[in-house]
């Protein structure tokens, strides 16, 4: 099968490396100018020169732009390395976005991790966003729902948030890969929401509220998430836990509160405040309180 065009460019530039016609430091010609030599759109071109820089094979120099990078004669003599297999590859990316958040997983770290050649990386994965995808699908694998679960709909749906959430909180990354207007076509992930759909069947409601609440229940455990995520991110950036941030802003908050400008603020524990746990639990009740006026079907 013909490699895509961008590949083909990629493979013509690792190709040029690996036999020192390319060395580190030349520059590398324009997006425009390499789209014009290949016949390809710019945006083909640009996806190429992203590949080949993720690789750790070029970088940009101010004043110059981009050049071949003084890592690439290194990680040309590591590429004889036999490459990890797929689930290797894809685990170890599970865990640096575990550890460090989605941005510290690229094709240079994970090529230090398993101690091969970044390019060979590509032998696996088309790019990162195709590793970013069979990472999501791996952790849904992970976790799969019982069968047939508890009785009732409302337990049900009750699992099915509260293993989502369980699952989240291992993986914070996740909420940032999964979209509901472009769902990535996952198997693992697709399997959780048949799961819930089918736990909503034989209530009497339209297949359209059943849509709507296999999308909504998921939203609801992401959103909580995302508030997970911003706050662990928060403390890994500035090495400041929660009870240290609102420490240094306690005696600004009592001054505010004191006047009786925000009286119903003034009465809300401030530890209500950091339990996610809690606000899931509350949202999740909530939601599924109104669901139940809906149901038609004991």
């Amino acid at each position: 099968m013909t490699d895509p065009p961008y590949r083909q460019i990629v493979s013509s530039v690792q190709a040029r490396i690996a036999a020192g016609e390319l060395r580190a430091g030349d520059r590398m010609p324009s997006i425009r100018r390499v789209a014009a030599d290949w016949g390809v759109a710019v945006a083909t071109a640009t996806k190429a020169m992203a590949v080949l820089r993720d690789a750790g094979l070029l970088e940009t120099k101010v004043g110059s732009g981009t050049v071949v990078s003084a890592r690439a004669t290194a990680g040309r003599r590591r590429e004889g390395a036999a490459a990890p297999d797929r689930a290797r590859l894809v685990r170890t990316a599970i865990a640096i976005a575990d550890a460090e958040g989605l941005d510290a997983v690229s094709m240079r770290r994970l090529g230090t991790e398993l101690g091969v050649g970044p390019m060979s990386l590509y032998r696996q994965v088309a790019g990162k966003d195709d590793l970013v995808a069979e990472m999501a699908d791996v952790v849904f694998g992970d976790h799969e729902l019982p069968d047939p679960g508890p009785d009732g709909w409302r337990a049900k749906l009750e699992l099915a948030s509260r293993l989502l959430w369980q699952v989240v909180q291992r993986h914070p990354w996740l909420p940032r890969v999964i979209s509901f207007t472009r769902p990535l076509l996952l198997p693992n992930a697709m399997a959780h929401t048949e799961w819930t759909l089918r736990a909503l069947d034989g209530l009497g409601l339209s297949p359209a509220v059943r849509a709507r609440e296999a999308i909504t229940l998921p939203s609801l455990v992401m959103t909580t998430a995302l508030t997970l995520a911003a706050e662990i991110e928060a403390e890994q950036n500035t090495g400041e836990t929660f009870d240290l941030w609102w420490l240094a802003r306690e005696a600004r908050a009592t001054e505010l509160l004191r006047g009786g400008a925000f009286p119903h603020l003034a009465t809300i524990p401030h530890d209500v405040v950091a339990d996610l746990d809690g606000l899931f639990e509350h949202a999740l009740a909530r939601h599924l309180d109104g669901l139940a006026t809906q149901v038609t079907v004991p």
